[in-house]
């Protein structure tokens, strides 16, 4: 799983959260030390840990957030751009879910990615595979659409990349404010796609304009 510094107070780079070596042989989530918090935190909600229902929870909530902290891997596929095709290339509706680093509550939605095509193409699921990459491991949304804009910069080089992220996070919908269905939009727009009139229009066009 690739770890970025992500912007804290005052503009400030915050070193991501990088696994142990221990966690990292698990893929990413040190499974066993997680069961054995959970039994912790369980019993500090009061919850009895010998009772039928609950026994075997620590160990099922253990494998539950390894679940959701690794990624797939994937291969980077790319090809040349041998049609000199220069038009957008975008996927919507890319369904993520990840969880809040700051409640450790999940927030779920859709990604609409796009990209400028320079040299070379990439192959279409790999736009998928690379909003799951970043989103399995405690994060931000902001945080989020910017490391997915980054990632397709710097390892394609397109000539513009676009990014929208809408989604609902439970640290607002079950706590605090309690605002069910309530969607955060943040975007990340690069290169053509934020500079250029005409192109940042198409691809406000073609991911529904949600950005006005």
């Amino acid at each position: 799983m690739i770890a970025a510094d992500a912007c804290g107070p005052n503009g400030r780079l915050v070193p991501a959260m990088r696994p142990s070596r221990a966690a990292r042989a698990q893929g990413g989530v040190d499974v066993e030390a997680l069961e054995r918090a959970a039994a912790q935190l369980l019993a500090a909600l009061g919850a009895d840990l010998d009772s039928d229902g609950l026994r075997d929870t620590p160990r099922r909530m253990a494998h539950a957030y390894r679940e959701l902290l690794t990624a797939e891997p994937f291969s980077l596929t790319t090809f040349p751009n041998d049609q000199c095709y220069d038009e957008l290339v975008v996927v919507r509706d890319i369904r993520f879910r990840s969880l809040c680093m700051h409640h450790v509550l999940p927030f779920f939605g859709v990604a609409h990615v796009a990209y400028l095509p320079g040299e070379r193409i990439l192959g279409l699921s790999k736009l998928a595979r690379v909003v799951e990459l970043f989103a399995c491991e405690l994060q931000l949304q902001e945080r989020l659409t910017m490391q997915v804009a980054d990632w397709l910069e710097q390892e394609l080089h397109p000539r513009g990349v676009g990014v929208v992220l809408e989604a609902e996070h439970l640290c607002m919908s079950l706590r605090g404010v309690q605002t069910p269905g309530a969607r955060t939009v943040t975007s990340a727009l690069r290169g053509l796609v934020r500079d250029d009139s005409r192109t940042r229009d198409e691809f406000l066009s073609l991911t529904g304009g949600r950005m006005r």
